[in-house]
């Protein structure tokens, strides 16, 4: 059936009151679940049809799965995804307003969350209630995957997608966060773009150590274990990694070719059809253009020693690593034995996944996907990239080849930055379309 929809109002209010709720995951310990579960009494609270007419399993301390029965259930189901935890907040960062306020000003909505996930969250909240006001009744089985651990890459997406599998149930669709409606996003191109993340890029953190004799620092050997390290660490450049274009980058440049002005249209057009050619100029061009075609590889932490006189026996160093599509955690780590090119160094793999497969976004789902934005962001071009970032979704790729990655919010340069930053907020307008 088609439903004409007349959002209710109040969808600030009910964003704002959200963030107050401070569901910071990584402070879990001092925090206890108590806002976890606070939260959750206020969905139900502010959204009360679909908690009565959708049914609603918790699954693990921190995962809810609500369950939309459709016109025809033989048919395989959509999964809509969302978080509901936040990053911490540094208390000394300078907010315009307080993070948890959940401040309602300039037509916006500011807060620890407000694009990182609650506003999608409720945006697709906001959907499902104003649909089931209007007794809508979808064309297939409908899933919400709400988690409240994704930002310390817990376990509650993990169990949903696996409760699904073991009951049969295999997705036609997966959506969570990743891409946004955004401004010029890269050079020479006008208008807007809805960017879809076909595919996400893997992690991995892997600790390098290195043991060697102690003593005291005044007769030091040729290399002392910190120096070792320092040397390992050293030999990782960015060029550790070949550079390779995925589908989804050349796919981008050929869409985006049509809409750009000047030379850029003959060099996406050129950049479309020779993905070599693509993976050398963005590699070179580095910073994000170069993350999207190959891995990077980040130190981001140094231990060792004991006193400043006093020969290490042994240091390491920690790297995070976001691995390119293409690549596993195992062929990554193989990849740095190589260029370290030292047995007497060991390296350890903390934790890690391997970057998504890439879904198509020449099928029926990703056609779907651009009517919807064609519905709600007219203006926008509907365009396929990679998604740098971990999203829960990594946990719905072994079960459904379709699985994307997009916010249906308009979010400009600032707002990105703003992500696990500082000022993080969302247009109220957003909220309603």
């Amino acid at each position: 059936m088609t439903a004409t929809v007349v959002p209710r109002e109040g969808a600030a209010q009910r964003l704002s009151r959200m963030i107050q709720v401070q569901t910071v995951s990584a402070e879990l310990a001092e925090r206890t679940n108590a806002p976890f579960e606070q939260v959750l009494d206020l969905l139900e609270e502010r959204y009360p049809l679909a908690h009565t007419k959708l049914t609603r399993e918790r699954i693990t301390d921190f995962g809810v799965l609500f369950h939309w029965r459709g016109e025809n259930s033989a048919a395989q189901a959509v999964v809509l995804m969302a978080h509901y935890d936040v990053v911490p907040v540094d208390t000394d960062d300078p907010w315009s307003y307080p993070p948890f306020s959940g401040t309602i000003a300039d037509g916006n909505v500011y807060g620890r969350g407000a694009l990182d996930d609650k506003g999608p969250l409720l945006v697709t909240l906001e959907a499902v209630e104003n649909l089931l006001a209007h007794d809508f009744v979808p064309r297939r089985d409908v899933y919400l995957s709400l988690g409240g651990n994704e930002e310390t890459f817990g376990n509650a997406a993990n169990v949903i997608s696996d409760t699904l599998h073991n009951r049969n149930v295999t997705p036609w669709l997966v959506i969570d966060e990743g891409g946004a409606v955004v401004d010029a996003p890269l050079p020479f191109v006008t208008g807007t773009a809805a960017m879809i993340g076909v595919g996400e890029k893997g992690l991995a953190t892997v600790r390098i150590s290195a043991a060697s004799e102690g003593g005291h620092a005044s007769v030091p050997p040729p290399l002392t274990a910190v120096g070792r390290v320092a040397r390992a660490v050293a030999r990782l450049t960015p060029t550790t990694f070949k550079a390779q274009a995925p589908a989804a980058v050349t796919r981008m440049l050929g869409t985006f070719a049509p809409q750009s002005r000047g030379i850029g249209r003959l060099l996406y057009r050129l950049l479309a059809t020779s993905p070599w050619l693509t993976a050398r100029v963005f590699a070179a061009l580095g910073g994000e253009t170069a993350a999207m075609v190959r891995t990077t590889i980040a130190p981001t932490r140094l231990d060792g020693g004991t006193a400043d006189n006093v020969l290490p026996s042994q240091a390491s160093a920690t790297v995070n690593l976001r691995i390119a599509l293409g690549e596993t955690v195992a062929s990554t780590v193989k990849r740095l034995r190589r260029r370290i090119a030292d047995r007497q160094v060991t390296l350890s793999v903390i934790d890690g996944t391997d970057a998504s497969p890439e879904s198509a976004s020449t099928g029926q789902q990703f056609a779907l996907i651009e009517e919807a934005v064609a519905q709600s962001h007219p203006a926008a071009l509907t365009v396929p990239y990679v998604t740098m970032a971990a999203t829960d979704s990594r946990y719905f790729h072994r079960y459904c080849p379709a699985t994307f990655r997009f916010a249906p919010l308009k979010m400009n340069t600032a707002q990105r930055a703003s992500i696990h930053g500082i000022d993080e907020y969302v247009e109220i307008a957003e909220l309603s379309r």
